[in-house]
Parts: structure tokens; C-alpha cells; sequence
């Protein structure tokens, strides 16, 4: 496999995976164009600039911490993306570093359970499995409409084990009840989904959807993008 095809592809999801502006958008598209090129040319054996020295270093701290947040090693995550951010601040991939980094300082705060919800489906609780995903999301959003459906699968797989789905939106966008409902019966979901005032959103640090977390045993245990989460990752939270 290409280093470019590792390392772009969870870049990609750290800057795109999400629904933004559009000029935010742009700009990470072109991010991940450069990022392609210094890959090719190094994978060709053409050497590096000084530059392109700093991009590769800066996407060799991004790749690292990407493997410590999938094996749950918060602490060891955040001191790689922050040692990019520190010493590699003038490359663009410190920008995903510095997302991801505002991202995990959330992990390990306290949370008794969700406040201020108005159920729309089902109704959740924290304390009702050994761990729960909570995902924020919304109608309009693309990223949302590909990757929340994604979920129902998970949920059906795991929740006799005793792992819990709850979705969370604003509402935000004029978009209605009606909307929320008819997308929750459009793809079948049948995990809890809740409105929100946006008190969650802030605790959890959430800026782009789709977003997600894990609670377990009262605490924030992980929180990314919820294409990352693989079985192994659930099997660790539902066994520990």
C-alpha cells in the first residue's frame, strides 16, 4: 500500500470529513492535492526539498498519533499532535494536528449524562450499556447523510453486548422535526436520536458534523470523526 493512500486518507477525513465552508473546504482539498504530490515524488525516489522535509515530518507525527487514537492511547495522541503543531507549525498538516489536538481535551472529562435533550426517537442514557457512541449530526449535511446510516449497522451489531448508539442534532439550517423524522424513517434507524440546545456540542468540543464520542463508566473515553471507529476499537470499550 502507498504511504500516500495511509496517511491521505485519514487526512482527508480530519479536514473533509466534515461539513464546512466552502472556502475551508477548497483550501483542505488543496491540502491533500500537496500532500499527494510530496508522497508520489518521495515514493519515486526523488528526494525532498527542505520543505517538503518539513511536510514529511509533520505527516509522520500526524500518522503516528492517528495509530496511538486508534489503540485508545489518548495521552501519547496528544503529545504527537501537539509536537507537530509546536515544531511544525508553518506546514499545513499541523492544521489537522491542531483539529485533532482541540478534539481529544475532551477526553477524560466527567459526564454524568446528556442534559437538555428533547427525544425525538427512543430516548438515551449514558448509564444504559457498558459504552456509548454519541454522534452529532445533521439533515443537510452530506458527510451526515453517508456516514449516520453507517451506524444502524454498528448498533444492530453491538448493542446485545451491551454498546449503545445516540444521536444528537440542532436542527440547525431551518431545517424541521418533520425533516429529522423522515430521515430517521428513510434509513430505518433505531437508536435514540435527540435534539439538542447545543450545550453537548460545546462540551464535547464539536465545530463540523458529523462528530463522535464514547462514554464509558461516566468518562469521554475517545472522540474523532466516527468513520474511524473500527470493531476492535468497540470490542476494547464493551470488554474493558
Amino acid at each position: 500500500m502507498s504511504r500516500f493512500l495511509f496517511v491521505a486518507a485519514p487526512l482527508a477525513l480530519a479536514l473533509t470529513g466534515a461539513c464546512a465552508d466552502p472556502a475551508m473546504q477548497q483550501k483542505l482539498t488543496d491540502l491533500e492535492t500537496r500532500v499527494a504530490a510530496v508522497e508520489k515524488k518521495v515514493e519515486e525516489g526523488g528526494g525532498a526539498a527542505s520543505g517538503e522535509d518539513r511536510d514529511q515530518a509533520a505527516i509522520a507525527l500526524y500518522r503516528e498519533a492517528q495509530t496511538l487514537s486508534s489503540q485508545n492511547k489518548n495521552e501519547e495522541a496528544k503529545a504527537k499532535y501537539k509536537d507537530c503543531v509546536d515544531n511544525f507549525g508553518d506546514t499545513k498538516v499541523a492544521r489537522a494536528c491542531a483539529a485533532q489536538l482541540r478534539q481529544l481535551e475532551v477526553v477524560g472529562a466527567e459526564i454524568a449524562d446528556l442534559k437538555d435533550i428533547e427525544w425525538l426517537k427512543g430516548q438515551g442514557a449514558l448509564a444504559d450499556s457498558k459504552a456509548t457512541l454519541v454522534v452529532f449530526w445533521e439533515v443537510w449535511c452530506p458527510h451526515c447523510k453517508r456516514e449516520v446510516p453507517k451506524l444502524q449497522e454498528t448498533y444492530s451489531k453491538f448493542k446485545d453486548k451491551g454498546f449503545n448508539v445516540i444521536g444528537l442534532t440542532k436542527m440547525t439550517r431551518g431545517k424541521t422535526k418533520d425533516d429529522v423524522m423522515s430521515f430517521i424513517d428513510e434509513q430505518s434507524l433505531s437508536y435514540p436520536v435527540g435534539k439538542e440546545d447545543g450545550s453537548m456540542s460545546d462540551f464535547f468540543g464539536v465545530q463540523g458534523v458529523p462528530a463522535a464520542a464514547v462514554v464509558k463508566d461516566g468518562k469521554v473515553v475517545w472522540r474523532d470523526h466516527p468513520a474511524r471507529i473500527t470493531d476492535a476499537m468497540i470490542e476494547a470499550w464493551i470488554g474493558g
